[in-house]
C-alpha cells in the first residue's frame, strides 16, 4: 500500500513538473497580431480619389473667394497649364490658355486679355486676370453651391463637350441652383477640371455655365 501511495505521488510530481515547462501563450503579441490584422483592410482608391478631389476643389473655391489667386495659381498644371472657358462649351483654339509662369507673371497686372464673346450680343469679355476671377469665375458664392464629382448638374442650351476636351480629367462641379422669381434659368455652375502630375491634382480648366439665349 505504502508503495502504491509513493508511486502515486511520483507521478503527481512529473505532471506537474511538465506542466511548468509548457509556454505560456503570449497575450501581448495576440492583441498586436489582431490589431494588425483589423487595419489591414483594402482600401477603395476611387472613394480616396474623390475625397481628395473634393478638399482640392473646396481650397481652390476658398482661394477664389478671398481673392487669393498666388494661392490659386499652386493649383494650375504645371506642365499643361490651364484653360479658362467662359461657357459650356470649351473652344481649345479661342479659349485663353495661360501657362503656369504666364499667369503668376500677369496675374499682378493691369493687363487686359480677351476671354471670349458675351452670350447674346457677342462682344468680346475683356479683363485682367483679377477682374474675370472676381467679376465671371466665381460670380457666385460657389463655396455654397451643390458639389458633384463627373456629373453635370447644369444643363442649359449650349453645347457641353468637356468630356470631349478633356477625356483623361476628372472635373468637380459647383452648381448655385436658379431662383423661383426666374424660373430658375438663372443658375451658374463652375466646374474645376482636374488631371493628375505627380500624385497630386492640378487645374488645367476652369469652365464656368450658365442658361445661354
Amino acid at each position: 500500500m505504502k508503495k502504491l501511495f509513493a508511486l502515486l505521488f511520483i507521478l503527481s510530481v512529473i505532471a506537474c513538473e511538465k506542466d511548468l515547462k509548457k509556454p505560456i501563450e503570449d497575450k501581448k503579441d495576440s492583441i498586436q497580431q489582431t490589431a494588425i490584422d483589423s487595419t489591414a483592410v483594402t482600401q477603395n482608391p476611387t472613394n480616396n480619389k474623390d475625397v481628395l478631389l473634393s478638399q482640392t476643389n473646396q481650397e481652390i473655391l476658398q482661394a477664389l473667394k478671398n481673392k487669393d489667386y498666388k494661392k490659386f495659381a499652386e493649383y494650375i498644371h504645371p506642365e499643361k497649364g490651364i484653360r479658362f472657358s467662359m461657357y459650356a462649351f470649351v473652344n481649345p483654339k479661342e479659349d485663353k490658355h495661360f501657362s503656369k509662369t504666364d499667369f503668376e507673371k500677369y496675374e499682378p497686372t493691369k493687363t487686359l486679355f480677351t476671354w471670349g464673346a458675351m452670350d447674346g450680343s457677342g462682344d468680346l469679355y475683356k479683363a485682367t486676370i483679377d477682374d474675370y476671377l472676381t467679376k465671371w469665375v466665381y460670380s457666385k458664392d460657389f463655396v455654397t453651391g451643390q458639389i458633384s464629382l463627373n456629373e453635370f448638374l447644369g444643363k442649359g442650351n449650349s453645347l457641353n463637350n468637356l468630356q470631349k476636351i478633356y477625356p483623361k480629367a476628372d472635373f468637380v462641379e459647383n452648381f448655385i441652383k436658379g431662383s423661383e422669381a426666374n424660373a430658375e434659368m438663372d443658375w451658374k455652375t463652375l466646374r474645376l477640371v482636374f488631371e493628375e502630375y505627380q500624385g497630386k491634382y492640378y487645374l488645367v480648366g476652369v469652365v464656368n455655365d450658365q442658361w445661354t439665349i
